[in-house]
Order: C-alpha cells, then structure tokens, then sequence
C-alpha cells in the first residue's frame, strides 16, 4: 500500500482489540515520530510510552473521548487502547511553541501505526496534571497530546461533507467521518 492510500484509509479509531503491541512496535512508532520536520531543526519533542496495563488505564482515565458523540463514542471495557504515546515538549531545549512539530510528529506516528494494521487516536482532551502524576513527569517537559494505540476494532466510514462535519454513529453503530470536498478546500 502506497502512502497515498494510507492516508485515505487511516481514520480516528475509539475501539481496539485487546491485542497487545509490543515494545519494539512502540518504538518504531516514536522514531517514525521523531524522523519529522522540526522548525529550525531543534527537535523538542520527547515521547513517554505508556504499555504498562496499570499505567494503561489511568491515563485512558485522564482523556476525553469522541466530543461529538460523548458517551456513545466512549470505547467500552473491552475496547480500550491498550497503549498510549504521550508527546512532550521539552523546555530545556525551547520554550517557544512547536505546534507544527508536534503535528508532524503525530501524523508520522499514526501514518506509521496505520501501515502497521494499528489503530490510532489522536487526543487534546486530556488532564495533563494527572497524567504527569501518572507517569511522574519532571517538570520541564510539557505534556501537548496523546495518542491512544491499539488494533482496530471497527471501521470507520469516510464520507463527503452533506452541511456538517461533525461525525456521527448510524442506526448499526458504524462511525461516519465526514470531510470537505476537494473541490471545497482549494482556493484559487
């Protein structure tokens, strides 16, 4: 599959297998991450993983699920991430903001787990204080996102814009993301 055709299919993912990733995948995945353009070629970024069953579930406790569909888009017991990456900033290296560092590295990271048959979800929604608790983070690094992790458990639809954008679960439970037409995000 070209990376064309895995960007076309990656889609947010809110339930997993209970399959469990291995360590070596994970830091495949953080050097994947790491191998993205950073302004000025500083590279701030640092990356915690979180495989550990028990650190697992208390960060998937310190992140908010799918907005629009809140709870129905809650993964249940059985449909958690079963690993976590957590991107950091370090500020001992920039205390300016790496938006588009972060934003490359993350899109690196879920375009590699994609390619990889694993699921991805890219979060903001988080308790930042509680996961540096969690993962008894120094104080230096800035906690910007998550990403949860694990092998899809459903098939999310991508679809044409038809008014809004906002996605939204049908009458069988299957995920609809609808995206703006080509023709309606080029300007010019």
């Amino acid at each position: 599959m070209g990376i064309y055709d895995i960007i076309a299919a990656r889609r947010t993912i809110r339930k997993f297998t209970q399959g469990r990733i291995g360590r070596d995948t994970l830091e495949r995945l953080v050097d994947a991450a790491r191998l993205a353009p950073s302004a000025n070629n500083l590279q701030p970024l640092k990356y915690a993983i979180v495989d550990d069953e028990a650190k697992v579930a208390s960060v998937f406790a310190a992140v908010h699920w799918a907005g629009y569909i809140a709870p129905a888009g809650d993964p249940a017991e059985s449909e958690r991430p079963t690993a976590f990456i957590v991107i950091l900033v370090d500020t001992d290296i920039t205390k300016g903001d790496p938006g588009l560092d972060i934003g490359a590295a993350a899109e690196n990271l879920m375009l590699s787990a994609s390619e990889l048959g694993i699921g991805s979800c890219w979060m903001g929604a988080i308790d930042r204080e509680k996961i540096r608790t969690i993962l008894a983070l120094p104080d230096r690094f800035v906690i910007s996102t998550v990403v949860a992790l694990g092998y899809s458990a459903e098939s999310p639809v991508v679809e044409d814009e038809k008014g809004s954008i906002k996605y939204y679960k049908d009458g069988t439970g299957t995920l609809h993301v609808p995206k703006r037409k080509l023709r309606d995000v080029i300007v010019g």
